[in-house]
C-alpha cells in the first residue's frame, strides 16, 4: 500500500525526489505517512483539502479487501 501511495503522491508533485512514505503501526491501523516539500503540499492537499481527501478515499477502497485499516496522513 505504500508503493501505491506514493505512485499517486509523486504524479502530483513536481519534486519527487523529496517525497517521503512511511508507515508505521498504531494499534490495529497501519498510518501511512506522506511528506512532500513545502512548495508542494499545497498540491498534495488541493483546495479544501478534496485532493488529500479522495487519496484517503482511494486507499479504503483498495484496503477493503486486505480486511486491514489504512490512514493516509499528510506530514509537514
Amino acid at each position: 500500500m505504500e508503493n501505491f501511495v506514493k505512485i499517486i503522491i509523486e504524479n502530483l508533485v513536481e519534486n519527487k525526489d523529496q517525497v517521503q512514505v512511511t508507515t508505521e503501526l498504531d494499534g490495529k491501523t497501519i498510518v501511512i505517512n506522506v511528506k512532500v516539500a513545502e512548495s508542494d503540499a499545497g498540491k498534495v492537499i488541493g483546495k479544501n483539502g478534496k485532493v488529500v481527501q479522495s487519496i484517503r478515499t482511494i486507499v479504503r477502497s483498495v484496503s477493503a479487501k486486505t480486511k486491514k485499516r489504512y490512514v493516509v496522513k499528510v506530514v509537514s
